[in-house]
């Protein structure tokens, strides 16, 4: 009987540390959610001052009228979780157009080479990367970490 207490009662602990670590683990994807979404937030908030922060870095500023230059997130592609903020720039009415940056990811020769591709985008909830709204003339001029 005494066995049969103590396995029951290794049990519940067993049980309980199961129950936390779950918790755990479920608070730690809640808290990046959370995380990406106040990016996200930021990003939308403060894309002006931020890219005309990276224009004065640049040396861009008072480009002609034709010119733009526009902050606006990253996503990558196939998991849609927004990750930072890119500066892209080129004619006015195709910058206009970019909703986002998408973030593309790849390998040559066994992972000898890895690729990271940014792609002006004309949305903010890209498919796949067989399915891009590429935004073509239009490219990243600078890329903006967000400290958390």
């Amino acid at each position: 009987m005494r066995k049969a207490n103590q396995m029951v009662t290794y049990a519940a602990i067993a049980g309980v540390g199961l129950t936390v670590g779950t918790v755990v683990a479920r608070a730690d994807i809640l808290g990046s959610l959370v995380k990406g979404a106040a990016i996200a937030i930021a990003i939308k908030q403060f894309n002006r001052p931020i890219n005309d922060g990276v224009n004065k870095l640049t040396g861009s500023a008072g480009v002609s009228l034709d010119e733009a230059t526009k902050v606006v997130p990253i996503v990558s592609i196939g998991q849609g979780a927004y990750v930072g903020a890119a500066q892209v720039s080129g004619p006015k009415e195709s910058v206009d157009l970019v909703q986002s940056v998408g973030m593309l990811e790849g390998s040559l020769q066994g992972r000898t080479f890895r690729l990271k591709a940014l792609v002006p985008l004309s949305t903010d909830k890209p498919g796949s990367k067989n399915n891009l709204d590429r935004v073509k003339g239009v490219g990243v001029s600078a890329i903006i970490d967000v400290k958390i």
